[in-house]
Protein backbone atom coordinates (compact mmCIF):
# COMPACT_ATOMS: atom_id res chain seq x y z
CA UNK A 1 0.00 0.00 0.00
CA UNK A 2 1.29 3.39 -1.15
CA UNK A 3 0.30 7.28 -0.20
CA UNK A 4 -1.49 8.88 -2.60
CA UNK A 5 1.17 10.76 -4.62
CA UNK A 6 -0.11 12.50 -7.78
CA UNK A 7 2.18 14.14 -10.62
CA UNK A 8 0.56 17.47 -10.87
CA UNK A 9 0.66 18.44 -7.39
CA UNK A 10 3.66 17.57 -7.11
CA UNK A 11 4.78 20.11 -9.60
CA UNK A 12 3.06 22.85 -7.74
CA UNK A 13 5.12 25.35 -6.26
CA UNK A 14 3.21 28.13 -4.61
CA UNK A 15 4.06 29.97 -1.63
CA UNK A 16 1.71 31.92 -1.07
CA UNK A 17 -2.07 30.66 -0.65
CA UNK A 18 -5.43 32.44 -0.24
CA UNK A 19 -7.16 33.11 3.71
CA UNK A 20 -9.58 31.35 5.07
CA UNK A 21 -13.22 33.19 5.21
CA UNK A 22 -14.63 34.95 8.49
CA UNK A 23 -17.51 36.95 9.00
CA UNK A 24 -19.78 38.56 6.89
CA UNK A 25 -19.66 38.61 3.37
CA UNK A 26 -21.90 39.92 0.03
CA UNK A 27 -21.09 39.26 -3.06
CA UNK A 28 -22.84 38.43 -6.50
CA UNK A 29 -21.65 35.22 -7.50
CA UNK A 30 -20.39 32.98 -5.26
CA UNK A 31 -18.23 29.12 -6.96
CA UNK A 32 -17.84 26.36 -4.71
CA UNK A 33 -15.32 24.42 -6.04
CA UNK A 34 -11.45 25.36 -6.89
CA UNK A 35 -11.39 22.84 -9.92
CA UNK A 36 -11.01 23.38 -13.41
CA UNK A 37 -14.70 23.66 -12.95
CA UNK A 38 -14.83 26.50 -10.80
CA UNK A 39 -11.82 28.38 -11.96
CA UNK A 40 -13.31 28.20 -15.76
CA UNK A 41 -16.19 29.31 -14.35
CA UNK A 42 -14.67 32.46 -12.32
CA UNK A 43 -12.66 33.19 -15.60
CA UNK A 44 -15.57 33.77 -17.65
CA UNK A 45 -17.50 35.34 -15.46
CA UNK A 46 -14.97 37.93 -15.23
CA UNK A 47 -14.17 38.34 -18.11
CA UNK A 48 -17.58 38.55 -19.74
CA UNK A 49 -19.16 40.41 -16.92
CA UNK A 50 -19.21 42.68 -14.39
CA UNK A 51 -20.37 40.85 -11.60
CA UNK A 52 -17.69 40.10 -8.02
CA UNK A 53 -17.19 36.54 -7.94
CA UNK A 54 -16.06 34.77 -4.59
CA UNK A 55 -14.63 31.54 -5.04
CA UNK A 56 -14.78 28.94 -1.77
CA UNK A 57 -12.45 26.12 -2.00
CA UNK A 58 -12.68 23.35 0.68
CA UNK A 59 -8.89 22.51 0.43
CA UNK A 60 -6.33 24.35 -1.36
CA UNK A 61 -6.67 25.19 -5.01
CA UNK A 62 -6.37 22.30 -7.37
CA UNK A 63 -5.77 19.57 -5.11
CA UNK A 64 -9.44 17.73 -5.72
CA UNK A 65 -10.17 16.11 -8.39
CA UNK A 66 -8.56 18.19 -10.50
CA UNK A 67 -5.47 17.56 -9.27
CA UNK A 68 -5.62 13.60 -9.12
CA UNK A 69 -7.11 13.24 -12.39
CA UNK A 70 -5.18 11.58 -15.77
CA UNK A 71 -4.01 14.64 -17.21
CA UNK A 72 -5.94 13.97 -20.21
CA UNK A 73 -7.84 16.40 -22.99
CA UNK A 74 -10.03 14.63 -25.15
CA UNK A 75 -13.37 15.87 -26.60
CA UNK A 76 -15.27 12.63 -26.44
CA UNK A 77 -18.26 11.47 -24.11
CA UNK A 78 -17.81 8.39 -21.76
CA UNK A 79 -20.80 7.32 -23.91
CA UNK A 80 -22.09 6.19 -27.15
CA UNK A 81 -22.70 9.34 -29.64
CA UNK A 82 -25.32 7.67 -31.48
CA UNK A 83 -27.23 6.65 -27.90
CA UNK A 84 -26.83 10.02 -26.97
CA UNK A 85 -28.50 11.01 -30.52
CA UNK A 86 -31.57 8.70 -29.59
CA UNK A 87 -32.09 10.15 -26.34
CA UNK A 88 -32.31 13.87 -27.57
CA UNK A 89 -32.37 14.16 -31.37
CA UNK A 90 -29.85 14.63 -33.86
CA UNK A 91 -29.50 18.34 -33.70
CA UNK A 92 -28.97 18.97 -29.94
CA UNK A 93 -26.61 15.98 -29.62
CA UNK A 94 -24.51 17.49 -32.07
CA UNK A 95 -24.80 21.10 -31.43
CA UNK A 96 -23.70 19.18 -27.82
CA UNK A 97 -20.30 17.63 -29.19
CA UNK A 98 -19.70 20.84 -31.31
CA UNK A 99 -19.39 22.93 -27.89
CA UNK A 100 -17.15 20.44 -26.36
CA UNK A 101 -14.71 20.00 -29.33
CA UNK A 102 -14.72 23.90 -29.55
CA UNK A 103 -14.00 24.33 -26.05
CA UNK A 104 -10.26 23.72 -27.08
CA UNK A 105 -10.15 27.31 -28.38
CA UNK A 106 -11.78 28.10 -24.85
CA UNK A 107 -9.03 26.17 -22.95
CA UNK A 108 -6.42 28.21 -25.36
CA UNK A 109 -7.99 31.56 -24.50
CA UNK A 110 -7.44 31.09 -20.74
CA UNK A 111 -4.13 30.45 -21.49
CA UNK A 112 -3.46 32.81 -23.60
CA UNK A 113 -5.36 35.83 -21.70
CA UNK A 114 -3.51 34.62 -18.53
CA UNK A 115 0.05 34.45 -19.89
CA UNK A 116 0.52 31.07 -19.35
CA UNK A 117 3.68 29.30 -19.62
CA UNK A 118 3.49 25.69 -18.35
CA UNK A 119 3.23 22.51 -21.03
CA UNK A 120 0.04 21.99 -22.54
CA UNK A 121 0.92 19.24 -25.51
CA UNK A 122 -1.64 18.42 -28.43
CA UNK A 123 -1.24 15.93 -30.64
CA UNK A 124 -3.76 13.21 -32.77
CA UNK A 125 -3.99 10.32 -30.02
CA UNK A 126 -6.10 6.90 -30.53
CA UNK A 127 -8.39 4.51 -29.21
CA UNK A 128 -7.90 0.62 -29.64
CA UNK A 129 -10.62 -1.39 -30.12
CA UNK A 130 -10.49 -5.53 -29.97
CA UNK A 131 -14.37 -6.62 -30.62
CA UNK A 132 -16.59 -6.23 -33.72
CA UNK A 133 -19.48 -4.87 -31.06
CA UNK A 134 -16.50 -2.14 -30.04
CA UNK A 135 -16.23 -1.45 -33.75
CA UNK A 136 -20.02 -1.62 -34.47
CA UNK A 137 -20.82 0.59 -32.22
CA UNK A 138 -17.76 3.87 -33.02
CA UNK A 139 -19.64 3.13 -36.69
CA UNK A 140 -22.72 3.96 -35.79
CA UNK A 141 -21.13 6.78 -34.18
CA UNK A 142 -19.38 7.50 -37.32
CA UNK A 143 -22.61 7.74 -38.98
CA UNK A 144 -24.37 9.63 -36.60
CA UNK A 145 -20.85 12.26 -36.56
CA UNK A 146 -21.36 12.65 -40.69
CA UNK A 147 -25.15 13.37 -40.25
CA UNK A 148 -24.58 16.07 -38.01
CA UNK A 149 -21.83 17.54 -40.32
CA UNK A 150 -19.50 17.25 -37.10
CA UNK A 151 -15.21 16.50 -38.30
CA UNK A 152 -15.02 12.51 -38.22
CA UNK A 153 -12.50 10.90 -36.51
CA UNK A 154 -9.92 8.45 -38.39
CA UNK A 155 -11.13 5.03 -38.76
CA UNK A 156 -8.64 2.08 -39.07
CA UNK A 157 -9.49 -1.67 -38.86
CA UNK A 158 -6.47 -4.47 -39.64
CA UNK A 159 -6.92 -6.21 -42.69
CA UNK A 160 -6.60 -9.32 -40.20
CA UNK A 161 -9.66 -8.32 -38.28
CA UNK A 162 -12.04 -12.09 -38.04
CA UNK A 163 -15.08 -9.38 -38.13
CA UNK A 164 -13.52 -7.76 -41.47
CA UNK A 165 -16.22 -9.24 -43.50
CA UNK A 166 -19.12 -9.45 -41.40
CA UNK A 167 -19.10 -5.58 -41.22
CA UNK A 168 -22.60 -4.37 -42.95
CA UNK A 169 -21.98 -2.67 -46.60
CA UNK A 170 -23.86 0.64 -45.10
CA UNK A 171 -20.26 1.45 -42.87
CA UNK A 172 -18.39 1.32 -46.65
CA UNK A 173 -16.16 4.32 -46.47
CA UNK A 174 -16.20 5.24 -42.85
CA UNK A 175 -13.14 3.16 -42.26
CA UNK A 176 -10.04 2.14 -43.72
CA UNK A 177 -8.38 -1.53 -43.79
CA UNK A 178 -4.95 -1.48 -43.10
CA UNK A 179 -2.27 -4.06 -42.51
CA UNK A 180 -2.15 -5.63 -39.03
CA UNK A 181 1.24 -4.04 -37.97
CA UNK A 182 -0.46 -0.44 -38.53
CA UNK A 183 -2.78 -0.77 -36.05
CA UNK A 184 -0.43 -2.22 -33.38
CA UNK A 185 2.18 0.90 -34.69
CA UNK A 186 -0.24 3.55 -33.74
CA UNK A 187 -1.06 1.30 -30.43
CA UNK A 188 2.43 0.73 -29.90
CA UNK A 189 1.38 -1.70 -28.52
CA UNK A 190 2.99 -5.76 -28.94
CA UNK A 191 -0.59 -6.98 -28.24
CA UNK A 192 -2.72 -8.73 -31.36
CA UNK A 193 -5.75 -8.25 -29.71
CA UNK A 194 -6.67 -4.98 -31.11
CA UNK A 195 -8.31 -5.26 -34.29
CA UNK A 196 -8.85 -1.22 -34.82
CA UNK A 197 -7.91 1.93 -33.81
CA UNK A 198 -9.79 5.54 -33.89
CA UNK A 199 -7.53 8.36 -34.10
CA UNK A 200 -8.51 12.10 -33.43
CA UNK A 201 -7.33 14.77 -31.46
CA UNK A 202 -6.43 15.12 -27.66
CA UNK A 203 -4.28 16.17 -25.28
CA UNK A 204 -3.01 16.53 -22.08
CA UNK A 205 -2.00 19.11 -19.14
CA UNK A 206 -1.17 19.35 -15.88
CA UNK A 207 -4.59 21.13 -14.90
CA UNK A 208 -3.72 21.33 -10.98
CA UNK A 209 -0.60 23.67 -12.40
CA UNK A 210 -3.25 25.50 -15.03
CA UNK A 211 -5.76 25.79 -12.23
CA UNK A 212 -3.68 27.83 -9.76
CA UNK A 213 -1.86 29.91 -12.58
CA UNK A 214 -5.03 31.09 -13.78
CA UNK A 215 -6.23 32.04 -10.36
CA UNK A 216 -3.50 33.66 -9.43
CA UNK A 217 -3.79 35.62 -12.79
CA UNK A 218 -7.64 36.56 -11.96
CA UNK A 219 -6.71 37.55 -8.33
CA UNK A 220 -4.00 40.06 -9.58
CA UNK A 221 -6.40 41.38 -12.44
CA UNK A 222 -9.67 41.50 -10.88
CA UNK A 223 -8.73 42.75 -7.24
CA UNK A 224 -12.45 44.55 -6.51
CA UNK A 225 -14.15 41.82 -8.16
CA UNK A 226 -12.94 38.59 -6.87
CA UNK A 227 -12.34 37.20 -4.30
CA UNK A 228 -11.00 33.50 -3.28
CA UNK A 229 -11.03 31.51 0.10
CA UNK A 230 -9.59 27.99 1.16
CA UNK A 231 -9.80 25.74 3.58
CA UNK A 232 -13.05 27.44 3.71
CA UNK A 233 -15.38 24.19 4.22
CA UNK A 234 -19.52 25.08 2.96
CA UNK A 235 -21.70 23.18 5.29
CA UNK A 236 -25.33 24.84 4.26
CA UNK A 237 -26.80 26.67 1.57
CA UNK A 238 -30.22 28.37 2.24
CA UNK A 239 -31.98 29.75 -1.12
CA UNK A 240 -34.25 31.90 -0.94
CA UNK A 241 -36.36 33.81 -3.94
CA UNK A 242 -33.68 36.44 -5.17
CA UNK A 243 -30.77 35.19 -3.07
CA UNK A 244 -28.50 32.78 -0.80
CA UNK A 245 -27.23 32.47 2.40
CA UNK A 246 -23.64 30.29 2.52
CA UNK A 247 -22.76 28.79 5.91
CA UNK A 248 -18.97 28.59 5.94
CA UNK A 249 -18.14 27.95 9.55
CA UNK A 250 -16.90 31.48 10.73
CA UNK A 251 -18.51 33.44 7.62
CA UNK A 252 -21.60 33.60 6.20
CA UNK A 253 -21.97 34.53 2.26
CA UNK A 254 -24.95 36.70 1.07
CA UNK A 255 -25.03 36.19 -3.07
CA UNK A 256 -26.99 36.45 -5.51
CA UNK A 257 -26.28 33.03 -7.10
CA UNK A 258 -24.50 30.06 -5.70
CA UNK A 259 -22.72 27.42 -8.65
CA UNK A 260 -21.87 24.35 -7.75
CA UNK A 261 -18.62 22.94 -9.17
CA UNK A 262 -17.28 20.32 -6.88
CA UNK A 263 -18.17 16.37 -6.81
CA UNK A 264 -17.63 16.92 -2.77
CA UNK A 265 -20.78 17.96 -2.70
CA UNK A 266 -22.02 15.06 -0.04
CA UNK A 267 -20.67 17.77 3.34
CA UNK A 268 -22.95 20.01 1.63
CA UNK A 269 -27.20 20.56 2.91
CA UNK A 270 -29.30 22.34 0.77
CA UNK A 271 -32.43 24.31 2.14
CA UNK A 272 -34.64 25.66 -0.91
CA UNK A 273 -37.18 27.82 1.52
CA UNK A 274 -38.80 29.08 -1.86
CA UNK A 275 -40.16 25.78 -3.51
CA UNK A 276 -39.80 21.57 -3.79
CA UNK A 277 -36.89 20.33 -1.34
CA UNK A 278 -33.77 19.25 -4.02
CA UNK A 279 -31.64 17.74 -1.22
CA UNK A 280 -32.22 14.09 -1.44
CA UNK A 281 -32.13 15.12 -5.37
CA UNK A 282 -28.94 16.53 -5.83
CA UNK A 283 -26.96 14.15 -3.22
CA UNK A 284 -28.10 11.16 -4.15
CA UNK A 285 -28.05 10.77 -8.32
CA UNK A 286 -24.45 11.71 -8.97
CA UNK A 287 -22.31 8.24 -8.98
CA UNK A 288 -19.03 8.53 -6.64
CA UNK A 289 -16.12 6.50 -8.67
CA UNK A 290 -12.60 6.13 -7.67
CA UNK A 291 -9.98 6.26 -10.48
CA UNK A 292 -6.55 4.92 -9.84
CA UNK A 293 -3.64 5.84 -11.73
CA UNK A 294 -0.35 5.20 -11.58
CA UNK A 295 3.12 6.59 -13.65
CA UNK A 296 6.78 6.38 -13.92
CA UNK A 297 9.51 7.97 -15.75
CA UNK A 298 11.72 7.29 -19.12
CA UNK A 299 14.02 8.43 -21.36
CA UNK A 300 12.47 11.74 -23.51
CA UNK A 301 13.08 9.55 -26.67
CA UNK A 302 9.51 9.74 -28.01
CA UNK A 303 6.61 12.70 -28.73
CA UNK A 304 3.71 13.04 -26.45
CA UNK A 305 1.04 10.56 -27.00
CA UNK A 306 -3.02 9.89 -25.03
CA UNK A 307 -3.86 6.34 -26.04
CA UNK A 308 -7.15 4.33 -24.96
CA UNK A 309 -6.88 0.46 -24.83
CA UNK A 310 -10.18 -1.54 -24.94
CA UNK A 311 -8.90 -4.70 -23.32
CA UNK A 312 -11.92 -6.58 -23.01
CA UNK A 313 -14.08 -7.65 -25.94
CA UNK A 314 -17.07 -7.36 -24.13
CA UNK A 315 -16.70 -3.68 -22.83
CA UNK A 316 -18.88 -1.32 -24.06
CA UNK A 317 -18.14 2.74 -24.43
CA UNK A 318 -19.39 3.22 -20.50
CA UNK A 319 -17.13 0.64 -19.33
CA UNK A 320 -13.88 0.83 -17.94
CA UNK A 321 -11.21 0.77 -19.85
CA UNK A 322 -7.28 1.33 -19.61
CA UNK A 323 -5.76 5.34 -20.88
CA UNK A 324 -2.43 5.83 -21.66
CA UNK A 325 -0.70 9.22 -21.74
CA UNK A 326 3.20 10.03 -22.26
CA UNK A 327 4.30 14.02 -21.59
CA UNK A 328 7.30 16.10 -21.01
CA UNK A 329 7.59 16.09 -17.40
CA UNK A 330 10.23 17.97 -15.19
CA UNK A 331 10.93 15.51 -12.63
CA UNK A 332 13.77 17.66 -10.69
CA UNK A 333 15.04 21.24 -11.60
CA UNK A 334 16.79 21.44 -15.12
CA UNK A 335 15.69 17.34 -15.97
CA UNK A 336 13.06 16.62 -17.72
CA UNK A 337 11.49 12.61 -18.34
CA UNK A 338 8.94 11.21 -20.40
CA UNK A 339 6.33 10.67 -17.89
CA UNK A 340 4.57 7.33 -18.69
CA UNK A 341 0.78 7.55 -16.73
CA UNK A 342 -1.44 4.82 -17.28
CA UNK A 343 -4.96 4.35 -15.54
CA UNK A 344 -8.04 2.01 -15.64
CA UNK A 345 -8.98 0.25 -12.28
CA UNK A 346 -11.74 2.00 -10.85
CA UNK A 347 -13.71 1.43 -7.51
CA UNK A 348 -17.90 2.46 -7.33
CA UNK A 349 -18.62 4.19 -3.45
CA UNK A 350 -22.13 3.36 -2.60
CA UNK A 351 -21.23 6.24 0.66
CA UNK A 352 -19.32 9.38 -1.78
CA UNK A 353 -18.15 10.22 1.91
CA UNK A 354 -16.26 7.21 2.33
CA UNK A 355 -13.94 8.97 0.34
CA UNK A 356 -10.73 10.50 1.10
CA UNK A 357 -7.56 11.91 -0.59
CA UNK A 358 -5.26 10.42 2.46
CA UNK A 359 -6.51 6.66 1.70
CA UNK A 360 -3.51 4.33 0.91
CA UNK A 361 -3.00 3.36 -2.87
CA UNK A 362 -4.09 -0.37 -3.06
CA UNK A 363 -1.56 -2.96 -4.10
CA UNK A 364 -4.42 -4.85 -6.19
CA UNK A 365 -4.72 -1.76 -8.59
CA UNK A 366 -1.19 -1.29 -8.71
CA UNK A 367 -0.90 -5.09 -9.70
CA UNK A 368 -3.41 -4.34 -12.44
CA UNK A 369 -1.75 -1.40 -14.31
CA UNK A 370 1.49 -3.26 -13.96
CA UNK A 371 0.02 -6.25 -15.54
CA UNK A 372 -1.39 -4.13 -18.72
CA UNK A 373 1.15 -1.68 -18.87
CA UNK A 374 4.07 -5.03 -19.25
CA UNK A 375 1.45 -7.06 -21.61
CA UNK A 376 0.46 -4.69 -23.71
CA UNK A 377 3.23 -1.38 -23.92
CA UNK A 378 6.14 -2.40 -26.00
CA UNK A 379 8.20 -3.26 -22.91
CA UNK A 380 10.39 -5.80 -21.31
CA UNK A 381 7.69 -8.37 -19.46
CA UNK A 382 10.86 -8.77 -16.89
CA UNK A 383 11.79 -5.38 -16.45
CA UNK A 384 10.62 -4.17 -12.78
CA UNK A 385 9.15 -0.34 -13.15
CA UNK A 386 9.56 2.14 -10.77
CA UNK A 387 6.37 3.90 -10.30
CA UNK A 388 7.17 7.17 -8.76
CA UNK A 389 3.69 8.15 -8.70
CA UNK A 390 0.84 6.44 -7.29
CA UNK A 391 -3.05 8.45 -7.02
CA UNK A 392 -6.31 8.32 -6.91
CA UNK A 393 -9.12 10.59 -7.24
CA UNK A 394 -12.86 10.56 -7.24
CA UNK A 395 -14.95 11.41 -10.38
CA UNK A 396 -18.95 12.12 -10.37
CA UNK A 397 -20.94 9.94 -12.50
CA UNK A 398 -24.71 11.73 -13.68
CA UNK A 399 -27.29 9.18 -13.98
CA UNK A 400 -27.40 9.69 -17.97
CA UNK A 401 -23.59 10.41 -17.89
CA UNK A 402 -23.84 13.89 -19.31
CA UNK A 403 -22.43 16.76 -17.45
CA UNK A 404 -25.04 19.25 -15.58
CA UNK A 405 -24.59 22.53 -16.44
CA UNK A 406 -27.11 25.43 -15.51
CA UNK A 407 -29.47 26.57 -13.33
CA UNK A 408 -31.69 24.27 -10.73
CA UNK A 409 -35.54 23.96 -11.98
CA UNK A 410 -36.06 24.25 -8.31
CA UNK A 411 -34.78 27.55 -7.76
CA UNK A 412 -32.44 29.42 -10.51
CA UNK A 413 -30.66 30.98 -7.52
CA UNK A 414 -28.79 27.87 -7.43
CA UNK A 415 -27.02 26.42 -10.78
CA UNK A 416 -24.41 23.94 -11.40
CA UNK A 417 -21.39 22.47 -13.72
CA UNK A 418 -20.46 19.61 -12.43
CA UNK A 419 -20.38 15.61 -13.57
CA UNK A 420 -16.76 15.12 -14.88
CA UNK A 421 -18.22 11.46 -16.11
CA UNK A 422 -14.29 10.65 -16.61
CA UNK A 423 -13.49 12.70 -18.98
CA UNK A 424 -13.97 16.16 -17.32
CA UNK A 425 -11.53 19.30 -18.67
CA UNK A 426 -12.93 20.10 -21.81
CA UNK A 427 -16.49 19.50 -20.55
CA UNK A 428 -15.85 21.73 -17.10
CA UNK A 429 -14.09 24.41 -19.70
CA UNK A 430 -17.40 24.74 -21.91
CA UNK A 431 -19.45 24.92 -18.46
CA UNK A 432 -17.64 27.74 -17.35
CA UNK A 433 -18.74 29.78 -19.99
CA UNK A 434 -21.90 27.93 -20.57
CA UNK A 435 -22.74 29.43 -17.28
CA UNK A 436 -21.19 33.11 -18.21
CA UNK A 437 -23.49 32.86 -21.26
CA UNK A 438 -26.56 32.08 -18.75
CA UNK A 439 -25.44 35.04 -16.30
CA UNK A 440 -25.85 37.27 -19.19
CA UNK A 441 -28.66 36.36 -20.49
CA UNK A 442 -28.66 33.30 -22.65
CA UNK A 443 -32.01 31.31 -23.22
CA UNK A 444 -31.07 28.70 -25.77
CA UNK A 445 -31.70 25.07 -23.77
CA UNK A 446 -28.67 21.96 -24.48
CA UNK A 447 -28.85 18.90 -23.27
CA UNK A 448 -26.78 19.82 -19.96
CA UNK A 449 -29.45 21.71 -18.69
CA UNK A 450 -30.39 19.82 -15.40
CA UNK A 451 -33.53 18.22 -15.56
Amino acid sequence: MKKNNSPWIYQLKRTVFFPVAHGDLCTDITIVGGGIAGIATAFFLLTTTDKKVTLIEANKIARGATGHNAGQVVSYFERSFADIVSEFGLEKAGEAQKSIEDSWMLLDQMYTVAGLSIPFSRFIGHAGLSSYDQVITHLKDTVCRQQARLPLETFRISEKAPFLKDIPNEYSGLYEVVPHDKVRSLLESKDDSFNAVISYQKGCLNSALFCEEVALYLHNTYPDRFSVYEDTMVGKVVLKDTHALLDVGNATIETDKVVLCTNGFDTLTIFNESGLDIDTRFHHDIKATIGYMSGYLEDMNKPPIAISYFTNPDASSEDPYFYFTRRPYEYSAGSTKNLISIGGPEVSLEDKMAYSRDLLYPDSAQETIDTFIKSVYELDPNKKIDYQFTWHGLMGYTPNLIRRIGFEPKNPVLMYNLGCNGVGILPSVFGGKRIADLVNGSTDSTIFDPQ
